[in-house]
């Protein structure tokens, strides 16, 4: 006989990737053999993965449609089983598998829409954490300020995609009129973040997104300023960090350098 843990482990790998002739060997069967009750347990939990899956990228699943879905899903869960009892901590690795998935090729836009929707599902569920607020800069010299490193809240991320992807995210909504998207409009950069009870995103221009990006890899912020501007000659320092304080996207606690 298997200890108990040995037993849950054994239990747990059967349901996922198929019970060995040990764990067969413990199961009790009468009118349905061992064998069967694995399959049906087995095809609740895969179902119930998929069905997970589906919650989490809503926008993936408009995009392909159930059938598609289901098949693209059940093949994530047979290479990537939940680590963790979260439902909705799973599927971090939904759109680098997508993009590795040939039936998707012809989708290239697909794996940035799964990005986008595990941001907005990162966002919805992070803990809160203290944000930086303009009032905790109100002393601050300018020379400290640009020295300044700071962090984004763990609720917030950035994404770049060279589809536009939010205008995609926006066409797959419940009661969205019937319209095309032009993949060759351009790219986008998105900034996900959590305001107050919800999952947003902001379509940010060239400038702001080159600033958040050179904060988001730890630049300070007159540095981070100067290669916005060398990104784009619009980019208005002030006004730009001004719109990000307004929205909390910084973690408390910056520290100068």
């Amino acid at each position: 006989m298997l200890a108990l843990p040995e037993l849950q482990t054994a239990f747990a790998d059967g349901l996922v990737v198929g019970g060995s002739d040990r764990l067969l060997g413990l199961i009790a069967g009468d009118s349905i053999s061992a064998d069967a009750r694995l399959r049906i347990h087995r095809n609740h939990i895969r179902q119930s993965l998929v069905a997970a899956l589906a919650a989490t990228f809503p926008t993936v699943a408009s995009l392909v449609g159930g059938a598609f879905f289901d098949a693209m899903a059940k093949a994530f869960v047979a290479d990537s089983p939940p680590e963790g009892p979260v439902l909705a901590e799973y599927g971090e690795g939904f759109a680098a598998f997508i993009e590795a998935f040939a039936p998707a090729r012809g989708l290239p836009y697909l794996a940035d829409a799964a990005r986008l929707d595990w941001a907005l599902n990162h966002a919805f569920h992070a803990a809160h954490s203290p944000r930086l607020e303009a009032a905790d800069l109100g002393r601050m010299t300018p020379e400290r300020l640009v020295a300044f490193t700071l962090a984004l809240a763990a609720d917030v991320t950035l994404l770049t995609s060279a589809y536009p992807l939010g205008r995609i995210w926006q066409a797959c909504q419940p009661g969205a009129p019937d319209a095309e998207v032009d993949l060759a409009s351009g790219g986008a950069s998105l900034l996900v973040m959590r305001q107050e009870d919800d999952a947003v995103f902001a379509d940010l221009d060239p400038g702001d997104a080159a600033f958040v990006g050179a904060i988001s890899r730890g630049v300070p912020v007159g540095e981070a300023a100067r290669l916005a501007q060398a990104h784009s000659s619009a980019f208005d320092p002030a006004q730009s960090f001004r719109h990000l304080l307004e929205w909390q996207i910084f973690a408390a606690g910056a520290v100068a350098v």
